[in-house]
């Protein structure tokens, strides 16, 4: 799958997670000011901020997709880490805040008035709906986690496409919302009393609180710079570390710029015998080899530079911060790092997150 169709697909699963939560949103609303619910109500709430939200992303994907200008040499691709960190505060406060507001108020006032039945029907109808969502979100997430040789698990959690990941937590904490209401809404049917209608709204709300809390550290950390994961961090080092005029990197550094745009810097010792033109063609060399490799990388800068004394067989450093001997264990051309390689599986790294 090409980067160009991975973005028509993350637009189109945005796109039907907002439509069906659109249509959730007012049967429940519709639902909740019929039967009295907090439940219902709360859960109208979370479609709502559910609705929001995708059209936060859908902004997130369509911004952040601008191609690089002389103002933004680097694209727009953290634009879509601003809108996507939005969307998780639309969903910690206006979801989470009404739902916890007015569990509370129910629990307190203790008042129904309504028949039960509409609110059993609409829960039946979203969870469809919803499952029809989040159906077309875990397809997009399986057919990723293949194109990167990993588990769905381990690409939900490293990806640096965080649209696909806000659908997939957001429908699945929808289903196990209108789980919640159900019984809440069953068991105030049952004995009488709005404590468990007032209990489940409560739930729904910190359900919410935990989905806009994951939703939002992923986009912040995304936004402060974060590197590649370390899998494909050794794969770029190995990459370049494998060119004839190499002799060892000295640093190695990584930055998600958006969700299909990466950059590597490097601190490169040439070998000394290497002329500039043999240097230059290298550089070229490694440019075409990593991104023909990973086409999400956008951005690839090597300087040559002198090792420090007392560093062969060294692994490349991190950061540009350290001073004297480096302490971390280095790669050099010719031979296998065993303390990084032991613990992953071989294969193509994951996305990066």
């Amino acid at each position: 799958m090409s980067e160009g169709e991975v973005k028509t697909e993350s637009v189109g699963t945005v796109v039907v997670a907002g439509v069906a939560n659109l249509a959730i949103a007012v049967a429940k609303l519709v639902a909740g000011v019929v039967s009295g619910s907090a439940a219902m109500l709360s859960e109208a709430a979370h479609s709502l901020a559910d609705t929001t939200t995708e059209v936060l992303l859908y902004l997130a994907l369509r911004r952040g997709a601008r191609p690089a200008d002389v103002r933004h040499p680097f694209g727009y691709g953290k634009e879509s880490y601003v809108w996507a960190f939005l969307a998780a505060l639309f969903t910690f406060v206006a979801g989470a805040g009404f739902a916890i507001t007015h569990g509370v108020t129910t629990i307190l006032v203790h008042e129904h008035s309504g028949d039960y039945l509409i609110s059993y029907v609409v829960l039946a109808v979203s969870f469809v709906i919803e499952s029809v969502s989040l159906t077309r979100a875990v397809r997009q997430v399986r057919s990723e986690s293949r194109r990167w040789r990993t588990t769905p698990r381990r690409f939900l959690r490293l990806t640096a496409d965080t649209t696909v990941k806000a659908v997939f937590l957001e429908d699945s904490a929808a289903l196990v919302g209108l789980l919640i209401a159900g019984v809440g809404v069953g068991l105030s049917e049952w004995t009488g009393d709005e404590l468990w209608d007032g209990l489940a709204s409560i739930l729904i709300g910190l359900l919410l609180l935990v989905v806009a809390t994951v939703l939002a550290r992923s986009n912040l950390s995304l936004l402060v710079g974060r590197a590649v994961p370390e899998r494909l961090h050794r794969e770029i080092e190995r990459e370049l570390a494998s060119l004839p005029t190499v002799d060892r990197i000295d640093t190695l550094l990584t930055m998600q710029l958006g969700p299909a745009d990466i950059l590597v810097a490097a601190k490169v010792d040439f070998r000394d015998e290497a002329t500039g033109g043999d240097i230059e063609a290298d550089a070229d060399e490694a440019e075409r080899r990593l991104t023909a490799r990973y086409p999400e990388i956008g951005y690839v800068f090597l300087d040559p530079t002198r090792s420090l004394p007392g560093v062969a067989g060294r692994r490349a450093r991190r950061t540009q911060d350290e001073q004297g001997p480096v302490t971390d264990a280095r790669v050099t051309r010719g031979g296998p790092d065993p303390a990084t390689d032991a613990g992953d599986a071989p294969g193509r790294p994951d996305r990066p997150a």
